[in-house]
This record gives structure tokens, C-alpha cells and sequence, in this order.
């Protein structure tokens, strides 16, 4: 059973590591799921927007260019053929969508085999809980530092917007706004809700930093639905 060590925010252990129950790993397969999951959030991503025109939409072209016969040109009904330059696109695209639909089992073992990787590639911190007294972005820089963290990093934490009942706090769709305002201008942190981290997401950063209760919201995702 793995365990992972609990820091404060200075960057201290706090001595009781937390156990990771063997039902939020999978080392053997997932595989094809984390290929399967991030080509479809890709494409769910795209915009799907472009579009040209059929023969039946470009204007003009009403009057016929030429008589049909006795001038030695070809016979041309309309300027807007799609042989001709401001002509119409023959099969351009269209709007569209990318969407792909992954099955929520193939989803959950994605996210388990990636969470699985970076433990064991020793890339996940967990805090005791992220709860910035100020906004400012150069003391969130401070407290990744402290915590170890130099490059990019998926910062996960328990959203919870329900519970807050101040209208100020849960607009932002976090119980610390703040931590929200605090990392928004760094470029190189993603803040994400535990509840809702896709495998794409945990795959990005060079670390992954997560609170207490994070790891318990995202636990009950990865856990195996036989021993839920």
C-alpha cells in the first residue's frame, strides 16, 4: 500500500502520512483508457466552427456568363461553379462537432492509471489545506516554493461550492477565493476542482499538489466499484 507524506504549508511533514487505498491504483492496464480519454477531451475542445459555402449559398452567378454556343468556350451556366475563382467549395466543412463519448468506466480507469504513474513516479504533494490570507500571487509563489514545487503544477483542491453560502466566495466555484485570485496570473499553475480533474488535466505539470480533502473527493472517484 502506498503512502504519501501530508506537508503544512511552510513545507513541513507533518509526521502521519496518508495511506492510499490499493482500490485507487492500477498499474497493469489503462493504457488505451488515458489515450481514449485525452483524444476525447481534445476533441470535445475544438470548436468545430468552419464552414464554407455550397454552390447553393455563394452569391451571385444568376446570369449565365456566355451564350451556350458559338464562341468556342466551354458551355458555363454560372460564375459561381466551384471550377470557377469565387466560385462555391465542393464538400468544405461545415459546422460541426468533434465530441467523442468515452464510457465512465473507461474514464475512471484513465484517471486511475494516471494518478497511479505519478505517485509512483513520486510527483504528487499533498497539503494540509491551501487557504491563502491574501490574494497576492507573489505569496502563492512563495508557498510553492516552500512546498517544493519549481516548474508547473496542477494545483487540485475540494471546490465545494455548495456549502459556501457567501455569494462573493462562491462565484468563484471555491471555498477560498483568494487561492483563486492568488494563482490565477501564473501561467504555469492549473487550478482544478478534485471533483471534476479529467486525466488530461492531472497528466499536465511537472508536479501535482493537492489538499487533504482533495485526495478524499478524488479517492472516491478512483475507487473500484466493486469495493465502494
Amino acid at each position: 500500500m502506498a503512502t504519501l507524506t501530508v506537508k503544512n504549508a511552510s513545507g513541513a511533514d507533518l509526521g502521519t502520512p496518508i495511506e492510499i487505498d490499493s482500490s485507487w491504483l492500477e498499474f497493469e492496464k489503462g493504457e488505451q483508457a488515458v489515450k481514449d480519454s485525452v483524444v476525447a477531451f481534445l476533441a470535445g475542445c475544438r470548436a468545430g466552427t468552419a464552414s464554407t459555402k455550397t454552390r447553393g449559398e455563394v452569391s451571385g452567378g444568376g446570369a449565365k456568363p456566355w451564350r451556350q454556343k458559338g464562341n468556342g468556350r466551354a458551355r458555363a451556366g454560372s460564375n459561381r461553379s466551384p471550377v470557377w475563382r469565387g466560385g462555391a467549395i465542393v464538400f468544405g466543412p461545415k459546422p460541426r462537432s468533434y465530441a467523442k463519448k468515452v464510457n465512465a468506466n473507461v474514464e475512471t480507469l484513465a484517471l486511475r492509471r494516471v494518478f497511479s504513474d505519478r505517485v509512483k513516479d513520486n510527483e504528487i504533494i499533498v497539503v494540509d489545506d491551501i487557504k491563502p490570507e491574501t490574494a497576492k500571487t507573489k505569496d502563492f509563489v512563495a508557498f510553492l516554493k516552500a512546498i517544493g514545487v519549481e516548474g508547473t503544477a496542477v494545483v487540485l483542491v475540494e471546490s465545494a461550492a455548495m456549502n459556501v453560502i457567501d455569494d462573493e466566495k462562491a462565484k468563484f466555484g471555491f471555498r477560498e477565493p483568494n487561492l483563486v485570485l492568488a494563482s490565477r496570473n501564473l501561467g504555469n499553475v492549473i487550478l482544478v476542482a478534485a471533483e471534476s480533474v479529467n486525466p488530461y488535466t492531472l497528466m499536465k505539470g511537472e508536479k501535482v499538489v493537492i489538499t487533504s480533502a482533495g485526495l478524499k473527493a478524488l479517492g472516491q472517484r478512483l475507487a473500484k466499484k466493486k469495493e465502494r
